[in-house]
Parts: C-alpha cells; structure tokens; sequence
C-alpha cells in the first residue's frame, strides 16, 4: 500500500510550483518587449505615465486635468536639449541605451545606503519607463527598462529618442512634454526658452510632481547654478578641442603643401639632369642639333 506523503512534503512542493511559474510568468514579462517600430514617424498616443495619473486621478473621484502637446524636434529650444543632457545623461551621446557605469555606481550607492537612492537610468532608460512601465522601482522593473531602452536605440536612433523623450516626460502634475511645461510656467513656447529658463526646467526633472521651475526655491538655484556650470565647462571643452582639430589640419594641409613643393622641385632637378646628361652625350659624340632640332646623320 502506498504511503500518503506528509503534509510538509506537500506544501513544500506545492511552493516549489508556485515558485517556479511566478518566475517563469516574470521571465516572460520581462523579455516581451513593446514594438517601438511605430514612433520612428509618429508620436505615442499615450504613454502608461499618463495613463497611471488618469488611474490615480479617477481613484480620487477627478478628472486628469491633462496638458500635453506635441512639438516636433525643430521646435525645441537648443537650451534645453543641451540642458537636460547635461543634467539628467551627459552620456546620452556616447552609450547604447545604457549607461553601465552609472548601474554600478548606482548600485554601490544603494547598497551603502541601504535603501534605493538611485537608479542610474539614461535618458533612453527613462523613455522606455515614461512609455511602456511604471515608476516602480522593482528589479524585474529595471531589467526590462534596459532592454527597451536598447531597442529603441537601435530602431530609432539618438535624436529621435530625445525628441520623444522630451515630448514626454512628465514636468509637474497633469504637465506632459516640454512645450505644455514652458507654457504652464514659463507662458512661451518652448522654442523661446531662455539659457536660465531651459536650466530650470532640467534640474527639476528627477521630481517634478515636487519642483517648480519658475518658482526658484534653494533646490532649483543650487541645482541651476551646478549644471550651467557644467554646460559652460563642456562649451569650453569643445571649443578647446575645434581649435585643436582645425590647428591640426592647417598644420597638415601645410605639411602637404610642402611635399608637393619638394616633389616639384625634385622633378626639375631631374629634368635638368636628363638635359645636362643629353647634351654631354652628344658633344661626347661630336654631334649638334641642326635647324630642324634633329641631330645630323653621322657618316662612316
């Protein structure tokens, strides 16, 4: 007769395939990816930030009071491209999606901390969150971040991904997207945004539910005063680096005129040479060059 297995036996069992559909069920989570193919041409509908807030608005018994409008690339300030470059990824340009430098560092600071104080997200990263996720700050969470982040670098590229990114991201309650939030403080278009307006608007970013630009608080003059620090630091560095690049070329372009010059004189040199050698062979020979700059036939 078969024996009953302990209850024990039983629960533990009964965990283990618990345990292994939730990670099954979370894998697959993970790795389904979003096709992002269709923002190369067109903006979001939606994203599932502004989605959240209309849940939590309407779990309040209100209504999302919703300002968000949609601006093309060409329609941003440059003050604000280069502001919130600087301020939230100065190294959107040079990574894949992801900064893992800045993982790691993040990673320590948490760890230290003992609490999640940072999350290391590149400006791709954070997209992929304002689009697809959510502001939970769970490691599945973050693992599928990265890898949405990594195709919508891939599909669509640096400027593309900035141009969604600050059409976007949310700058304050109910505000989406950079032009509604120079209007809702600044009253102007983005287009129109001051160095010191633009500066404002980036270094309120990390919470912006929180932080208003146009109200400048101890937080938003501290922070305003490091990152145009930085940005006229890194104006400086390239200039430094153009006049570099342009003095290098000028001194190849010289370099090159002079070889050619040492060529030319070289080939004079030869042809002087081949004239001289000609002309001893021929007195060698007792010959002259007649009037028809032939040399005469010599007789036997």
């Amino acid at each position: 007769m078969k024996r009953a297995s302990p209850p024990v036996v039983r629960w533990l069992l009964a965990g283990l395939l618990l345990a292994s559909t939730c990670a099954f069920l979370a894998a697959l989570w993970v790795v389904w990816l979003p096709d992002v193919s269709p923002l190369k041409n067109r903006p979001p509908a939606t994203t599932a930030y502004i989605e959240l807030r209309k849940r939590q608005a309407a779990a309040k018994g209100r209504k999302l009071d919703l300002r968000w409008t949609w601006v093309p690339a060409g329609a941003i300030s440059e003050n604000l491209r280069k502001a919130v470059v600087t301020a939230e990824d100065d190294e959107f340009w040079r990574h894949d999606g992801v900064d893992w430098a800045a993982i790691r560092a993040a990673y320590e600071r948490n760890r230290k901390a003992g609490r999640f104080a940072a999350g290391g997200s590149t400006i791709t990263m954070q997209l992929a969150r304002n689009l697809y996720l959510s502001p939970s700050k769970n490691p599945l969470r973050k693992a599928k971040e990265i890898l949405i982040a990594r195709r919508l670098e891939r599909e669509l590229g640096k400027r593309r991904v900035l141009e969604l990114y600050l059409n976007v991201v949310e700058w304050g309650k109910g505000v989406f997207g950079c032009e509604a939030a120079a209007r809702a403080y600044f009253a102007k278009s983005c287009a129109d945004l001051s160095h010191e307006e633009a500066v404002a608007m980036a270094v309120v970013l990390p919470n912006p539910r929180r932080w208003n630009p146009a109200k400048r608080g101890p937080y938003v003059e501290r922070n305003s005063r490091r990152i145009m620090g930085r940005m006229e630091a890194a104006d400086r560095e390239r200039a430094a680096a153009a006049e570099s690049a342009a003095s290098a070329h000028a001194e190849a372009e010289a370099d090159a005129d002079a070889e050619i010059d040492a060529g030319a004189d070289d080939d004079s040199i030869v042809e002087a040479d081949v004239y001289s050698a000609s002309t001893t062979v021929n007195s060698s020979t007792g010959s002259a060059l007649g009037e028809n700059g032939r040399n005469p036939p010599i007789l036997e």
